[in-house]
């Protein structure tokens, strides 16, 4: 199967800061590909790199086989882009928004009346259809965007951290309907802040700094984990945070929700189990539970940009 989307060696400066460097990949039909990472990692940038918005130093990309850069019309005519900030036009109704896109796109009345039709209800907004843009709610006016960006039938949809700002329900029901997507084999990539979002991914890049650290399934990049998190409820917790810290075999503590993510070394999690036990005890700390947990995303990624601050001070 021929990738939808083949990016290599992509390469970006704005000045003396390089916002890209050497990125590369490759994403399938029915593929959802998630870019993470924290503020200022790239992740804007290297969506802009792929849709043309951006032009890129170095690198080059293919989109459904078009080359970006020399067949433009062609290989932009197969994307579907959301970015950070959609521009509605508010005083215009949901359905002229749509009559709107659709003749950027190029697409007569007789397809895009019934198309808008088709894509109100995929996005749920057919009932709408009449409301003005500024008079929808921030995950109806991401609804919208997302039929906009979908109106001419894309192969690929590149979204910028399109949930950002909404509420947890809006966000579960947006990606339903990414879900319902890639069945007819459009190619997703994404850029989310959030690791819920990612683990429903088919696959992960982390970037930092412009560069991919790693990239794989969420298990895969979990993997090298596994067996190391442990998971600590008890009081006071700045107690148990102080303890587990003070443990050689533990390489870091994090606060998640009301509970501690202590990682450890490779093969040590009982010895930290019983050592972290009987010193809370000692010291007047209850824990309530002290177990083994999978690792979750965001301990794999808050491992990686720990190794990488370790490998920046090690050549300095």
């Amino acid at each position: 199967m021929s990738a939808l989307i083949q990016a290599r060696g992509l390469r970006r400066s704005f000045g003396g800061t390089v916002a890209v460097d050497d990125l590369s990949l490759t994403v399938q039909p029915g593929e959802i590909y998630a870019l993470l990472g924290p503020d200022g990692a790239g992740k804007t940038t290297a969506i802009r790199l792929l849709c043309g918005a951006l032009a890129a130093d170095e690198g080059e990309v293919y989109l459904s086989g078009y080359d970006l850069r020399r067949e433009t019309e062609k290989a932009r005519a197969q994307i579907g882009y959301l970015p950070q900030r959609f521009s509605l036009y508010g005083e215009m109704t949901v359905l002229e928004n749509l009559h709107f896109f659709a003749e950027v796109r190029g697409l007569s009345r007789q397809d895009w009346l019934p198309r808008s039709t088709e894509i109100l209800q995929f996005v749920e907004l057919f009932e709408f259809r009449d409301r003005r843009a500024e008079a929808l709610s921030g995950g109806m006016r991401q609804k919208l965007g997302l039929a906009a960006a979908l109106i001419h039938r894309p192969a690929i949809l590149l979204l910028d951290e399109p949930t950002g700002g909404v509420d947890p329900v809006t966000r579960q029901s947006f990606w339903q309907l990414l879900i319902r997507l890639l069945v007819q084999g459009v190619a997703v990539v994404i850029s989310t802040p959030y690791m819920d979002e990612a683990s429903r991914c088919t696959r992960v890049g982390f970037l930092s700094r412009g560069r991919m650290l790693v990239e794989g399934t969420p298990g895969q990049v979990t993997a090298p984990l596994e067996g190391r998190i442990l998971e600590v409820a008890g009081e006071p917790r700045p107690v148990l945070e102080r303890l587990a810290r003070s443990l050689a075999a533990v390489e870091d503590v994090q606060a998640f929700g009301d509970r501690l993510h202590v990682r450890v070394g490779p093969g040590a999690a009982e010895a930290v189990i019983r050592s972290l036990g009987a010193q809370a005890a000692a010291q007047g700390g209850r824990i309530d539970s002290l177990r083994r947990v999978p690792p979750t995303l965001e301990d794999a990624f808050i491992h990686l940009l720990q190794q990488q601050a370790g490998a920046g001070q090690a050549t300095t």
